[in-house]
């Protein structure tokens, strides 16, 4: 009775000790099995590695790679391990060997570890004693319970030292060969093979003939194994083992960095990643890039970056960040220009001129004013510092023209506008609308080539879209570019309006197509080969940046260049810098497809031949396709009727002339300051006949005179000239008699007369002043202006 106790105590103890070590053993295994930081590795979307960077520890180790070479299983099973497909993670037959040889040797010849052991060693990084190789040989069984063969080859081929600072197998071959794994020779193979067995005495450059002699030995196994023939291994054999390490491919740094600052933001699983880039489009985007800041770099411009991607995705397709010239400092070429923030210049225009049709508020060819502009003290330009009175907008956008881009901006409101630009995808208006204010449309906002691109993607994607729902719109047709190659699926969400509509889309990307293209480029039209290409050019203020983005059905590219420190240069403009870089970049992308018309979300209108308004009652009309919100647009304001006498050389009114004896037409008149200038570009434009003698009394009604500069209560600055006195300003009035004299006077003192140009050169104190003219027909136009004391910089 009592043995039978102590028996059964026996039992419980050893079921607990049993029990306790297989828990040991089944959780003996560390989770995870490695943990040395690896590097940062892109890869092309074929796999082929663009950009590399060392891990933390200063060794070159690639993230595990899940497939292992063909190759190297059999060199590597054939040089390390012959039966691993065969034995549970200890080989009894090469254990047995190796304990014969090192009592025989009485010192450690060999040590009998299989791979599996291997693996467990690597990841444990202990000193190799007996008790140490017990535990391995105990976790080595262990690791073959969860991790099939070629999962634990994988962890070798990613962890095995191969010499220097190099580990794993994927970042050997790049450093010693240049190339991926899989295109590695028998040769090549096995000399990576041979090299984990003893990492510190063989490596390249090195020991030579050690290397040489173990990579032989294995070929002949190899061929002993009838592995490989006799003459795969001969030739074999003549191969060179290679020299010093060599450099990894810098294809892409600039991305590898953007991949680097995302990775702890996105959650990537692994410091490898198979980007979306075309590596010949990337070599070649890059090439590009380098052949032209050879130019560059005589005026002082240093740097350039490009954006090309793939409109039905958003995929990135090609990246290259800056000009890469590390060994040169001063490029400064280490920084990326794609995710910074610059000026963007006129860039965002056909953003404006797509929103305000969409909203009703222009029609493509809608006349915008163009006269010199005062709004609150900021006095915008156009680039050539002149006038046309009056301009289509389709037209005022192609030749970017900033006077109308920033009436239309004053029309639609810029936090209308700034709306805008965030449902696009410009997030990096950080600041209220009020900051920016009109300039917003002019550069006065900071962007980047990422947000940019990502925005003129996804309206062409929206209007790509057109053919497959006519009168909804995706909202997940706006995102942000990507640039990692996965499976993104997309769940429609379809809306009964958008950002922006088809219609207006459509008439956009036409102005854009009119845009006039730099050197050789300009006769694109008369070669059937070209592109129909919508872009545009930007140069922000004191010439720091210069921009040219265009996109067809298909693709967007975007071209920055300028100076990462923002020094501006002479001639540092979109058009001379940035854009024939575009179209050469575009003669590297295949079709030639155009947008669809969206006829569906069109109406016909009648729109006024002239003006491009919505035909009033006096216009001279053509109907045609319109976007849908054409009927919510403003009647011709510029057609009306006149009355002439009977000779029609002369205006009346009902006052002076009898209305049987009055001849009425249609006219087409500009306001003053427009018709100042517009006449002088359109010859065809006719002045409204002068008022009859008869009728003189009535002249009050008729608007004759118009004070170009400056307008009713704006404010003047007068500056300071080089000699220190103070300088004049320019006041200008259009009257619609040439032959007028203009008698000028300020606070009711006379200054001066005019005739033809009615132009004059003052300098009132500071202050408010009262401005007065008076023709010589007896019309006076009285106006307010206020001198500053110094000029005012805020722009609202």
């Amino acid at each position: 009775m009592q043995f039978n106790k102590i028996s059964k105590k026996r039992k419980i103890i050893f079921l607990a000790i049993f029990s306790f070590l297989l828990m040991w053993f089944w959780f003996s295994l560390p989770k995870p099995l490695f943990k040395s930081p690896t590097s940062y590795v892109i890869e092309a979307d074929n796999g082929e590695l663009l950009s590399a960077s060392i891990a933390k520890d200063g060794q070159w180790r690639f993230p595990l790679n899940d497939t292992v070479p063909d190759k190297f299983i059999k060199c590597i099973t054939t040089f390390e391990d012959k039966r691993f497909f065969y034995h549970p993670g200890v080989d009894p037959f090469s254990f047995t060997r190796a304990v014969i040889q090192n009592i025989k040797n009485k010192k450690v010849v060999s040590g009998g570890s299989t791979l599996t052991m291997q693996v467990i060693r690597l990841s444990r990084n202990k000193k190799r004693t007996f008790y140490q190789k017990v535990i391995e040989i105990i976790l080595a069984f262990r690791l073959e319970l969860t991790f099939s063969k070629k999962e634990i080859l994988s962890l070798y081929a990613a962890n095995a030292p191969f010499g220097s600072n190099v580990v794993g197998l994927d970042a050997a071959a790049w450093r010693y060969f240049g190339r991926n794994a899989k295109q590695l020779s028998w040769a090549e193979t096995a000399t990576l093979a041979v090299l984990p067995n003893a990492p510190s005495l063989v490596h390249p450059g090195k020991n030579r003939e050690i290397l040489l002699s173990k990579r032989n030995s294995l070929l002949e196994k190899l061929f002993q194994e009838k592995i490989i023939d006799k003459n795969t291994k001969d030739l074999a054999e003549l191969e060179p083992i290679p020299l010093e390490p060599v450099s990894l491919p810098t294809n892409a740094p600039h991305l590898l960095n953007r991949f680097k600052a995302d990775f702890n933001d996105k959650d990537f699983k692994s410091t490898r990643i198979k980007t979306t880039l075309k590596a010949n489009l990337q070599l070649n985007v890059s090439s590009i890039l380098k052949r032209y800041h050879q130019q560059f770099k005589a005026n002082g411009i240093n740097n350039a970056a490009a954006l090309v991607l793939d409109v039905k995705t958003g995929n990135t397709l090609a990246y290259v960040g800056n000009v890469y010239e590390p060994s040169d400092p001063e490029m400064e070429s280490h920084v990326d220009m794609i995710g910074a923030l610059r000026s963007p210049g006129s860039t965002l225009k056909p953003l404006l001129y797509a929103s305000m049709m969409t909203d009703g508020f222009l029609l493509p060819n809608t006349l915008i004013a163009d006269v010199p502009t005062q709004i609150g003290g900021y006095t915008p330009q156009n680039y050539d510092l002149g006038y046309d009175g009056a301009v289509p907008a389709s037209k005022a956008l192609s030749r970017s023209l900033n006077i109308p881009a920033v009436k239309m901006l004053q029309k639609y409101k810029y936090e209308r506008f700034y709306s805008q630009l965030k449902k696009v995808g410009i997030h990096s208006l950080t600041n209220p609308p009020d900051f920016y204010g009109l300039s917003i449309i002019l550069g006065g906002c900071e962007v980047s080539i990422w947000e940019l691109a990502g925005a003129y993607a996804s309206i062409a994607r929206s209007l790509n879209h057109y053919s497959q729902h006519p009168n909804q719109y995706d909202p997940a047709d706006y995102h942000e570019p990507n640039y990692i190659k996965q499976k993104i699926q997309k769940k429609e969400n379809l809306e009964k309006s958008s950002v922006a509509d088809y219609g207006s889309l459509y008439y956009t990307f036409i102005a854009m197509q009119e845009v006039m293209r730099p050197g050789e480029e300009l006769l694109w039209e008369q070669f059937s080969s070209s592109k129909k290409i919508a872009w545009k050019t930007g140069t922000s203020f004191g010439f720091r940046d210069g921009w040219a983005i265009g996109l067809t059905p298909d693709f967007v590219v975007c071209v920055w260049v300028g100076n990462a420190d923002g020094e501006g240069r002479p001639n540092l403009t979109g058009i001379q810098t940035a854009a024939p870089i575009l179209f050469d970049i575009f003669d590297l992308l295949p079709e030639k497809r155009e947008f669809t018309i969206p006829y569906k979300n069109l109406v016909k209108t009648d729109v006024c031949k002239i003006s491009g308004f919505r035909a009033g009652e006096y216009c001279k009309k053509k109907t045609t396709y319109m976007p849908l919100t054409a009927l919510k647009t403003e009647i011709c304001p510029y057609h009306q009727l006149i009355h002439l006498d009977h000779s029609q050389k002369y205006q009346v009114t009902s006052a002076c002339e009898s209305p049987e004896l009055m001849v009425h037409k249609s006219w087409f008149v500009l306001p003053p300051s427009m018709e100042y200038y517009y006449k002088v570009r359109n010859r065809d434009y006719q002045t409204l006949p002068p008022i009859s003698p008869n009728c003189i009394n009535e002249s009050d009604n008729l608007r004759t005179m118009e004070l170009i500069y400056p307008k009713n209560n704006a404010l003047v600055y007068i500056p300071l000239e080089i000699d220190g006195q103070r300088g004049k300003v320019i006041f200008n009035a259009a009257h619609r008699n040439q032959k007028s004299k203009i008698y000028w006077s300020i606070d009711n003192e006379y200054i001066t007369t005019t005739q033809d140009f009615h132009q004059i050169a003052v300098s009132p104190k500071a202050g408010k002043h009262t401005l007065t003219l008076v023709d010589d027909e007896g019309n006076r136009l009285v106006q307010i202006f206020t001198v500053l004391d110094k000029i005012k910089k805020s722009v609202k």
